[in-house]
């Protein structure tokens, strides 16, 4: 199976890309795990928050495969403990799925039309975090779960 990642626009921080990258090689000895970058709406100046959503829509629906499994990282999702979410993941590669495509929105969220595509959707945590930190959190959490599938000793409970 296949991870991927969607995120839209890039990071302006170099310091979130270092951790990501970090995590993403680590991540990369127990799974393929991808990142892809669509880019953010050009024009936001002038365009209301449903107008950029729905830009950015466009570029993460064209990412998606009819097979794909699709979790959304979204305040609104249901919430998941970090030994939770690797059994949750555990369950997911045990179904022969290609491929389990997280997507990360912009600023404004996701517009209906993601939101219909997606399978589901998870929050990593009540409090709201900017789009580009939940990428580091993000990947932080997927190399987390499997080094608790794994029984490594980077969890602590």
């Amino acid at each position: 199976m296949v991870i991927e990642l969607i995120v839209v626009g890039k990071t302006d921080s170099p310091e979130v890309d270092t951790l990501v990258a970090g995590y993403q090689k680590r991540v990369n000895r127990y799974a393929r795990f991808n990142i892809i970058t669509v880019p953010d709406a050009k024009t936001t100046k002038g365009m209301s928050p449903p107008e950029v959503r729905r830009a950015e829509a466009v570029g993460i629906l064209k990412q998606l495969n009819p097979g794909d499994h699709v979790v959304l990282l979204d305040e609104k999702g249901g919430q998941l403990r970090s030994v939770d979410f690797a059994r949750w993941l555990q369950g997911r590669m045990n179904t022969g799925l290609k491929r389990l495509v997280f997507v990360i929105g912009g600023p404004y969220g996701f517009d209906k039309a993601v939101y219909d595509r997606a399978n589901e959707a998870v929050s990593l945590s009540k409090m709201t975090f900017s789009h580009q930190i939940v990428r580091a959190l993000f990947a932080e959490q997927l190399y987390r779960a499997f080094t608790i599938l794994r029984n490594e000793p980077y969890h602590h409970e």
